[in-house]
């Protein structure tokens, strides 16, 4: 009997080009150029003549009603395509806990006092900064994210000879930052909790587990128990993204024993980040941010009254300020009084551009002050031209340190293919600087 053949509606040539597309869109540099674009258009046409178009596609409202899911496009944006986002950031994070560097206590150690400090120092800035000018406590946690992608792709182009040890450095504590960021939106940003349909979401998520362990794959099966389990962590009022990384923490990493041992393939979670991995970077987080990061800039007076805001203040310190002082303080604390230490390879002046750069707090941070503030809302306009202000004033001020460090870098293996002596003060003795 002749082999069956899958129909497929791409001949050869179009697989191989949606491939190379799929490839390509899970470069850092792609993923945050597309951010950063697809922000850039919202900003233009949202100060265009077209600003009523774009306030109208905004707020088109489709879905069924009968499953409250008739939604506006911009809160199926936050609610639903950032679901697909952290769900693989729950991958990233399972993945990372079981098989990567979180793996290891001593390893992870500074990364994550580091992501800590991250967070809680922005988060008591920005709340002394309300206090003083008696501001809204309630948008505390919008300056504590890191936006993972525009971060990548600023270190990827800044720093082409940076250690490698610093980019796992950034990527495990962003994927902390997730984390702690997913706890903040369940716990402090749920406003309404309906239990049986929190309740009910087990069912389809415990069925989806089930298949996921026996490495099930099938998209017609899975897909649908996806589906269901959104709809009903969105009804429960608990914010529907939490959904996203409860599947993704769902699907095993380790591979399968069985036929052949453990190096029979790659287990099921990179599997799934290898595919959704594109469209969550090219497809999911640029239309949130297209639909989100659109802010009319006349009505908010500039940037002389955006300075004047308490809340607006309070995200731009939180970004800019207080998220390098919270991982430069939590990582000299952690590297003076434990065993753990910083990689041999950094100087404590990478860190700090690093930590700089962390203050780039664009997807998460937009979609928290969208949850304090209400999406639409004047002070969300505000909240959001903040946390466009802090991110980019961090990207820029990172760009520069990582620039200096480059070149350093770059002197330095020119010394060390001319000769050793003198090669490591090119740096400023790496750990002593």
């Amino acid at each position: 009997m002749a082999p069956t053949r899958r129909l497929s509606l791409l001949g050869p040539g179009s697989r191989a080009e949606t491939r190379r597309i799929a490839d390509i869109l899970r470069k850092e540099t792609i993923g945050g150029a597309l951010l950063l674009i697809a922000a850039v258009a919202a900003l233009v046409f949202a100060n265009s003549p077209w600003s009523e178009a774009y306030a109208g596609l905004r707020s088109v409202t489709v879905g069924p009603g009968a499953w409250h899911l008739d939604l506006s496009l911009a809160k199926w944006a936050s609610d639903g395509l950032l679901a697909i986002f952290f769900f693989v950031a729950g991958l990233e994070l399972k993945r990372e806990f079981v098989a990567g560097d979180l793996r290891d206590p001593r390893r992870a150690a500074v990364p994550v006092a580091a992501a800590v400090g991250g967070v809680i120092v922005p988060a008591l800035l920005y709340l002394l900064v309300n206090s003083l000018m008696n501001g809204e406590a309630r948008g505390w946690a919008t300056p504590t994210a890191t936006d993972i992608a525009f971060a990548l792709a600023v270190l990827a182009v800044a720093g082409r000879r940076l250690p490698a040890a610093l980019r796992t450095f950034l990527l495990t504590l962003a994927v902390v930052d997730d984390l702690m960021a997913i706890v903040i939106i369940a716990v402090f940003y749920t406003s309404h909790l309906s239990v049986l349909p929190l309740l009910a979401a087990l069912v389809p998520l415990g069925v989806f587990a089930v298949l996921v362990q026996r490495r099930v794959r099938s998209w017609w099966l899975l897909l649908p128990l996806a589906g269901v389990t959104w709809g009903l962590v969105h009804a429960s009022g608990v914010h529907a993204t939490v959904a996203g990384v409860l599947l993704g923490f769902a699907v095993p990493v380790l591979r399968s024993e069985k036929a052949g041992g453990p190096e029979a393939g790659p287990g099921l979670a990179e599997h799934f980040e290898h595919r959704f991995r594109p469209i969550s970077a090219g497809v999911a987080v640029p239309l949130f941010a297209f639909l989100s990061a659109g802010v009319p800039l006349a009505g908010l007076g500039g940037v002389t009254n955006l300075l004047g805001d308490p809340v607006s203040l309070g995200v731009i310190v939180g970004l800019v300020v207080g998220k390098p002082l919270g991982i430069m303080v939590a990582t000299w604390l952690t590297a003076r009084f434990t065993r753990a230490d910083i990689d041999e390879g950094l100087a404590w002046v990478d860190v700090g551009g690093l930590a700089i750069l962390s203050g780039v707090g664009f997807t998460v941070s937009l979609l928290i002050g969208e949850l304090a503030f209400g999406l639409g809302t004047a002070r969300d306009a505000q909240v959001k031209l903040a946390v466009l202000t802090g991110s980019l004033v961090a990207a820029l001020l990172a760009t520069v340190v990582l620039r200096l460090r480059d070149r350093a870098y770059r002197r330095l293996a020119d010394a060390e293919a001319a000769g050793p002596v003198g090669a490591e003060s090119v740096v400023g003795g790496r750990r002593g600087t």
